[in-house]
């Protein structure tokens, strides 16, 4: 399956699985959940942290964390 960290600037993907035990509850509690959207809007130099739009929310999430929630690209 693909994940987060495989997105390319603009595209877009829906959450099909999170490793529950591998990422933050904050990300959970933000919208981070199977069934949202996902955006990679941007990503800093050396491609970590990715910035995010889930769902209308914004966030900055680590390289490593986006390997652990896995996408179909929309």
């Amino acid at each position: 399956m693909t994940t987060i960290a495989s997105l390319r600037k603009g595209e877009t993907g829906i959450i099909r699985d999170v490793q529950l035990d591998q990422i933050p509850l904050k990300l959970l509690e933000m919208g981070c959940l199977p069934g949202n959207e996902v955006t990679l809007v941007q990503t800093a130099p050396f491609n970590d942290p990715l910035y995010l739009n889930i769902n209308g929310s914004h966030l900055a999430i680590r390289k490593e964390v986006a390997e652990q929630i896995f996408i179909d690209i929309t």
